[in-house]
């Protein structure tokens, strides 16, 4: 039987017209929470915990900034192509931080 922790990483740019504020780090960490991997996001020489609130929310992250995510864990690639899914859409904001409609099998905004 083998240990071996699975890792897997991602390097996703911010291009919600708010950044990483407080309605998308929530959505951020929620979705972290449901997977089983340890979440860290690294930023300006931060590592940080992906699923503290607190601690995204520290970043600062603004428009165009560029995130490398990790996740290790059983569910290591879920959770990355889950987390950068949520970032690409945009957190599900509209160009005002508007929450908008997500599409079939998306994560929907809130």
């Amino acid at each position: 039987m083998s240990h071996e922790t699975m890792v897997a990483h991602r390097q996703v740019e911010i291009t919600n017209s708010w950044g990483l504020h407080v309605r998308p780090a929530q959505k951020f960490v929620d979705l972290a929470q449901r997977f089983r991997a340890d979440v860290r996001v690294r930023f300006n020489g931060n590592d940080l915990d992906g699923k503290s609130i607190l601690s995204l929310m520290t970043m600062a992250a603004e428009c165009g900034s560029l995130l490398e995510l990790e996740a290790r864990g059983p569910d290591a690639v879920e959770a990355i192509e889950a987390l950068v899914g949520l970032v690409s859409a945009r957190f599900y904001e509209d160009e005002n931080g508007q929450p908008i409609e997500a599409g079939p099998g998306a994560e929907p905004g809130r």
